[in-house]
């Protein structure tokens, strides 16, 4: 099979399955079982900073029931998750500069678009970050926005090229990517004909979250461009036999 794009082991908050999620010790030990890509989920303080978490709160993993919407970064400097530290999108993009990397925007809060641009850009991420939100308001504005980087398709776009007719579809899908679980309810997103419409757009597509070996293997025999895993050392080993 010929593949227009380079296959994307990404690891899906860090090494999540060997080391607390979506810290530096987690980037850092996905990136050395063999991930080539980084997926990460980030909150805005309260004075602006943008903190790598997929909570909202501190609750599940440093303990601490504060919103980070409600803190400031010197409050979230003493949280610890496992005994590491909460890091910030721009201590993120200084540890892994060249490294593509998948930023999921998970408040519903269009004020933090802009900032969050301006974090990306001041750190010269447009060529490997690419913008993600399940708000998908987010992401249609950051490409008003005139964000120089690629974008994940929006929830819409995802239906249009499952549901719509070719030319519609065409017409409607914007994103560079289609970051997707192999499945949404009933409906499967695996399917020969999506991954084909996917390729004739030249659209990426990259599942979430697969850690069984077996599974990996399928998708990408199936032409997925990309796998999202909590532990990518189960799945590396796969990814070399398709280099």
């Amino acid at each position: 099979m010929t593949r227009r794009f380079r296959l994307r082991l990404y690891a899906h908050r860090g090494a999540s399955a060997r080391a607390p999620e979506n810290t530096l010790a987690a980037f850092e030990i996905a990136l050395a079982d063999g991930a080539n890509a980084l997926e990460l989920d980030v909150h805005r303080t309260a004075d602006g900073h943008f903190v790598v978490a997929h909570d909202p709160d501190g609750v599940r993993m440093a303990d601490c029931n504060k919103q980070i919407a409600k803190v400031t970064l010197d409050e979230i400097r003493n949280w610890t998750a496992g005994g590491e530290g909460v890091p910030t999108l721009s201590e993120f993009l200084q540890s892994f500069p060249d490294t593509p990397v998948s930023i999921d925007l998970k408040p519903n809060d269009p004020s933090a678009v802009g900032p969050l641009l301006e974090v990306l850009s001041a750190h010269d991420a447009e060529a490997t970050a690419t913008v993600a939100s399940f708000h998908d308001h987010l992401v249609r504005q950051a490409r008003r926005m005139g964000w120089a980087g690629r974008t994940a398709l929006t929830r819409t776009e995802v239906a249009a090229l499952r549901l719509a007719p070719f030319a519609i579809a065409r017409r409607i899908v914007q994103g560079y990517a289609a970051q997707i679980p192999i499945r949404s309810g009933v409906i499967r997103l695996d399917r020969p004909a999506f991954l084909e419409r996917c390729r004739r757009l030249g659209i990426r597509v990259d599942y979430w979250v697969v850690n069984d070996p077996t599974e990996a293997r399928t998708l990408l025999e199936a032409g997925a461009t990309g796998l999202m895993s909590d532990d990518p050392a189960l799945l590396a080993p796969v990814f070399r036999d398709f280099e």
